[in-house]
């Protein structure tokens, strides 16, 4: 393909990730779904169907960034309250899951040695908050249901990317099993050690130099600095750019300005979003190749394998989320995890999708094994894809119909969250205020439309904190209110900027950091 066609084809792409967000916002649909079928819809198109995803390029340009931006704004103090549940998840669950799903592909096709079945296993196993999250986020899940996902998404890539690597390794060059623990320790330790030393790096130089643009592309380049050279040295890239965001993240904030951190949220916030979106397109794409391989294969091997392989990786997923609590509590009492109600072991239980990352994974398999054809690789990559696609659309679909159902929908800790933190804020404000004013260094005059402002805000934060369950509504349309003349004075000023700037009164840098200032003044809600 010339490079006007692999342009032209880059174009469709973003073209189909802009289509899809708007018809998922449009619909009510996780947008994961909606960009697959558009991938899998333009592969049949002339000429993309030759277009080859190197599994390689997705590993590399898209992990890094996407697995350093999900540490960087986690919660420390709520990992740390859920980290043996996040780590049995992330670890028992998975490897279970991998061993799992590779007995079943043992019984399919015999004939496929155990290497090559636990691959499979570990490239289906982890799953991917980012359907899930989106999902919950909308209706408005638990804050410890995001708090699990999310926290398990930092490490069960890492996981399943290690028994992927000793897999494969093993399919052509037979591990010991001290060969392999020495591996898996190499593996581990050099990533979270390399993780550390670009953590440190990176803060002491973010330190020595106050240019926020500098900054900026020190953020962008720190994920693949992590990444990179982990993976090129035999360690674990995954695990070293998930020390690297989750140190910066809890650490690092400080050191940037706050213009420059709004800027760098911004940014990021539209990278991943572009990202996660392309990925799935491009797992779109891939399925016209991968279900085209093996159209010749038996159909009862291709059906019962598909329905096999699917329903373990729900199954197991579904069956620890209810029995590990019940046998957690046979533990000491200062070993059990906290106590999770059986609606929340449900949601987390079908919150399993697989995404585009799952996929990558697969097609990493060889397609030579010492020099011969690897012949069961189509058919391990559709298996692949049938679990990605199953539990996207499977799952992502009756999610919200599940979260409902159990009456876990709401956000009202959020809401509430929210409310505690403006109070506590205004207050502080009101009460510096009244000192500025006691110290003649402000006079009345000035401060009054600021105490009027922040009077306001406190009456708004504790409307929300002292509502019933009866007066909700009324309560939530009085705060909307507040929200409401915000917004509308907002966009008097703009339109007042807009006419000085247009008749040329004001110059284009005037009207550019007066535009600014409005931007960060512009009030946000938690979505409801």
């Amino acid at each position: 393909m010339s490079d006007e066609h692999l342009i032209l084809a880059g174009l469709l792409v973003l073209l189909m990730v802009f289509a899809g967000r708007v018809l998922a916002d449009r619909l009510r649909i996780p947008d994961a779904i909606i960009l697959v079928a558009l991938g899998a819809a333009i592969s049949f198109l002339p000429g993309l169907d030759s277009i080859h995803i190197s599994p390689e390029i997705i590993l590399l340009v898209f992990l890094p960034p996407l697995i350093y931006n999900a540490a960087f704004f986690s919660s420390p103090r709520d990992m740390r309250a859920e980290a043996r549940p996040i780590i049995a998840l992330a670890v028992v669950t998975t490897l279970v899951t991998a061993f799992a799903i590779a007995g079943v592909i043992w019984l399919v096709l015999p004939n496929t040695g155990w290497p090559a079945a636990i691959a499979l296993g570990a490239a289906v196993a982890p799953t991917d908050a980012v359907a899930s999250s989106a999902v919950l986020k909308r209706i408005g899940a638990p804050k410890r249901v995001l708090t699990l996902l999310e926290g398990e998404s930092l490490i069960n890539d890492g996981v399943a990317l290690t028994l992927f690597t000793l897999a494969v390794t093993a399919m052509s060059t037979p591990l010991s099993v001290s060969d392999g623990v020495v591996e898996l320790v190499k593996v581990v330790a050099g990533g979270l050690l390399f993780g550390a030393l670009v953590a440190a790096v990176v803060a002491w130089l973010s330190r020595r130099f106050q240019d926020g643009n500098a900054q900026l592309v020190l953020s962008l380049m720190t994920p693949f600095v992590a990444y990179v050279p982990a993976e090129i040295m035999g360690f674990s890239g995954v695990l070293s750019a998930v020390v690297a965001g989750f140190y910066l993240g809890t650490r690092g904030e400080g050191m940037l300005p706050p213009k420059v951190r709004v800027t760098g949220q911004t940014i990021w916030r539209g990278l991943v979003m572009l990202l996660e979106s392309i990925l799935f397109v491009l797992l779109g794409l891939q399925l016209h190749e991968v279900f085209g391989d093996v159209a010749g294969l038996p159909v009862p091997t291709l059906v019962f394998g598909a329905v096999a392989v699917l329903g373990t990786a729900i199954a197991i997923r579904l069956a620890w989320e209810v029995l590990a609590p019940r046998v957690g509590r046979l533990l000491p009492r200062r070993m059990q995890p906290p106590a999770t109600s059986t609606r929340m072991q449900i949601v987390i239980g079908w919150s399993g999708m697989r995404g585009a990352i799952s996929l990558a994974i697969a097609l990493s398999l060889p397609t030579t094994l010492n020099g011969e054809p690897f012949t069961d690789r189509n058919v391990l990559l559709y298996f692949a894809a049938v679990v990605v696609l199953g539990t996207l659309v499977g799952q992502g679909m009756t999610l919200p119909l599940v979260l409902r159902g159990l009456g876990l929908e709401g956000g009202e800790d959020t809401r509430r969250e929210y409310a505690v933190a403006e109070e506590a804020m205004g207050r502080a404000a009101l009460s510096r205020l009244d000192e500025l004013v006691g110290e003649g260094l402000v006079d009345e005059q000035t401060a009054k439309p600021h105490r009027d402002v922040l009077k306001f805000k406190v009456r708004e934060a504790r409307a929300v904190l002292d509502a019933t369950e009866e007066s909700r509504a009324r309560i939530g349309k009085r705060v909307r209110g507040g929200v409401f003349v915000r917004h509308e004075t907002g966009r008097a000023q703009r339109e007042a900027l807009n006419r000085l700037y247009r008749e040329g009164e004001i110059g284009h840098e005037t009207f550019q950091a007066m535009r600014r200032q409005l931007d960060l003044t512009e009030p946000s809600r938690p979505e409801k």
